[in-house]
């Protein structure tokens, strides 16, 4: 270190070093995630082809050595030489940053490439990048190692490379088929740059391309995983477009069919526009954006989005989410205001959550050169979509509103009775959020009666167990230490939340206590701060009846205080099945030993045989908590020094929703299908009971 600092410390890195030095600001990491970002750059230029009407098809290939290779069937990458460069198109697009055809020179009209440096930043990350395009009748070829043209030795990407010296040369091997066109992109991303562990993710991809199929109808997105024992093929392809896609989205039974508002707009900006002569001239031109909507209200109070812009999908927003958001606002508070008498609504008003709740919305926009904030592209901020977007929506769903047709009016009422309930519901767990607040003398005659409750303050020591049964209750008052320990005893099973309405499950008695005691509300009103205990431990029986009870305490944490799970906040008692008493020789005092399972019983009694040892017959079988004195259940399910939980995770949100919706919801039939379907399946070990 100098403390001279002058012009020559500086650095200016030409070209795809940049790219190397500082990947993350590129494709956001190094990890599996930067190394999937990677791809879906070269997987949406070929989509951003389909989206102009060339080709129809587009395959990915996970190969064996870890490299992909994207294939597709359009007008190909150009062949021939770029004047100002004096290189091939080939090879302007691959290292060269901002070079392609999407900076508005009319080959594409809208597009998901903005930056013109997808594929030279997936050719500076690649060890090796092998590029084929079919065009003219003719089949050309280069290959790149770590950005540099070249030639490789063999079709390792470890195999002797010679970088080409005085000039590149766009190889012809071969001869395409006359009138077909398209480009294959095979490249093996750099271990230098990527993590070991990152690797491509086989689920992320089937989303990507399912959803790529769902928003551009009729292409077909075929992957081969050919990574495994034997190639897996799967094929996506959809006719029905984002209205199809909404219904694959949607969790719930259905309160509206799914309605498609759709529309365009102009508006003018000026942008920096290159002239023939190479100079950027500010020129003010006039832009159209499509809006293309699919909504759907359903039972359940869950809101599922995807917003795209050219079918890069937006995880963030932006301005056209805004603009959605902003719209449907209107349109609805307008028509609660009409129908307010009928509706009974008084003096609330709705709020934009209300409208939200149980809605399943694709929203896309298309234009030309949208602004994205980064190369990322989650958030767009071009401005003038809001405002669009928002006069869409509104005069499509007003039209709706107005129409005489008997299903529209019978929806649009089914609708508006939803979202005042929601309202309802909402002002009614905000008033009873308010009378909750964490326990002093004044406030604990608010609580259930039932409610053992600890002495101590501290929120994140403190443990709320939900007990099944009052006998269960008696021993655990006995076994528990009042300094932290809080006990809640339920009656039986309680109300499944999955089929019951939000003021059905309000109205039930042991639902309402359990949201009363841990006081943080529930549903989208749940708020986690203000919960009164650290963990939260679900206690019944290890039999049957105890894990349907657990199932259904689950159930209602799930679908309304699901933050705690997402925190890792409940958790499972795991009491012990069996108590086992060896017998000692002697003075020695017996030992006792807790089983958790049959097989671990077994595996026990073999071991105390092989040693010689014996014990005292019956061996104990605990039907229920209540069957165990207060020193038992202390040490084996209480007690911190000795107890095992469970702690309940949400690792993917939408897998586990579609779970407790086939096992809990309404529909019979697939239920059943399931049951069947799994039951070859099913080892009994597995059976928690």
């Amino acid at each position: 270190m100098t403390a001279e600092y002058s012009a020559h410390h500086l650095q200016v890195l030409e070209g795809l070093e940049a790219v190397r030095k500082r990947p993350g600001m590129y494709i956001g990491s190094t990890d599996s995630r930067g190394l999937m970002h990677c791809l879906w750059e070269i997987f949406d230029n070929s989509v951003d082809e389909a989206l102009a009407g060339h080709g129809s098809r587009i395959d990915i290939v996970l190969h064996p050595d870890g490299s992909v290779e994207v294939r597709d069937r359009a007008r190909g990458i150009p062949v021939d030489v770029e004047p100002r460069t004096g290189l091939s198109g080939v090879e302007v697009v691959f290292t060269k940053l901002h070079a392609g055809g999407k900076f508005g020179g009319g080959s594409y009209a809208a597009s998901g490439g903005l930056h013109g440096v997808g594929a030279s930043v997936v050719n500076a990350l690649s060890e090796r990048l092998d590029v084929e395009v079919d065009r003219g009748g003719k089949t050309w070829a280069m290959s790149f190692h770590r950005g540099e043209p070249g030639v490789f030795a063999n079709g390792a990407p470890d195999s002797a490379f010679t970088p080409f010296e005085s000039s590149s040369e766009l190889r012809q091997i071969g001869r395409a088929p006359k009138g077909v066109t398209g480009t294959r992109i095979r490249y093996w991303a750099d271990p230098q740059i990527f993590t070991k562990d990152a690797a491509f993710q086989a689920q992320e991809l089937e989303q990507r391309a399912r959803q790529t199929a769902f928003l551009v109808p009729g292409l077909e997105v075929v992957i081969t995983d050919q990574r495994g024992d034997e190639p897996v093929e799967t094929t996506y392809k959809y006719d029905g477009g984002i209205s199809e896609f909404a219904e694959f989205l949607a969790p719930d039974a259905p309160v509206t069919d799914t309605w498609r508002l759709d529309g365009s707009g102009t508006f003018t900006e000026t942008v920096p526009v290159l002239q023939p002569s190479g100079a950027m001239v500010p020129t003010e031109v006039e832009r159209e954006c499509h809006v293309d909507v699919a909504v759907r209200w359903g039972t359940g109070y869950e809101t599922v989005g995807r917003s795209f812009v050219n079918i890069i999908a937006t995880p963030k927003g932006g301005t056209h989410q805004q603009g959605f958001e902003q719209g449907l606002m209107k349109v609805l508070r307008a028509q609660v205001e009409q129908n307010a008498r009928k509706l009974k609504v008084g003096n609330d008003k709705l709020e934009k959550d209300d409208m939200l709740a149980g809605l399943t919305v694709v929203l896309t926009v298309r234009l030309a050169e949208p602004q994205f904030e980064g190369q990322t592209k989650e958030v767009l901020g071009t401005p003038a979509v809001r405002q669009i977007v928002s006069s869409v929506v509104s005069k499509e769903l007003a039209a709706r509103f107005a129409s005489t047709k008997r299903d529209d009016k019978s929806q649009t009422t089914q609708l508006l009775e939803k979202v005042v309930s929601e309202m309802k519901a909402r002002v009614s767990a905000r008033a009873h959020k308010e009378t909750q607040r964490r326990k002093n003398a004044l406030e604990s005659s608010t609580l259930p009666a039932k409610l053992v409750d600890c002495r101590s303050n501290d929120v994140a020591d403190s443990e709320l167990f939900i007990v099944e049964g009052d006998s269960a209750l008696g021993t655990a008052k006995l076994a528990r230490n009042s300094e932290y320990q809080a006990l809640l005893p339920i009656r039986g099973k309680i109300l499944n939340v999955q089929k019951a309405s939000i003021s059905d499950m309000l109205s039930n008695a042991e639902c309402a206590s359990i949201i009363q005691v841990i006081g943080a509300g529930s549903g989208r009103s749940f708020d986690i701060d203000a919960a009164r205990y650290g963990k939260v431990i679900l206690m019944s029986d290890a039999d049957v009846d105890g894990a349907h009870i657990r199932t259904l305490l689950l159930t209602l944490f799930f679908r309304y205080m699901r933050p705690l799970i997402e925190e890792g906040r409940v958790f499972a008692a795991v009491p012990p099945l069996h108590r086992v008493v060896v017998i000692n020789p002697g003075s020695k005092p017996n030992e006792t030993i807790y089983t958790y399972s049959e097989k671990e019983l077994h595996a026990l009694l073999a071991k105390l045989t092989k040693a010689g040892k014996r014990w005292q017959e019956p061996i104990q079988r605990y039907k229920g908590l209540g069957e165990m004195d207060a020193e038992q259940l202390a040490g084996t399910t209480m007690d911190r020094a000795g107890r095992l939980l469970r702690r309940v995770r949400v690792s993917d949100a939408e897998a586990a929703s579609g779970v407790f919706e086939l096992l809990m919801g309404n529909e019979v039939a697939p239920r059943r299908e399931f049951i069947i379907d799994a039951s070859d399946r099913l080892a009994r070990e597995r059976i928690d009971a």
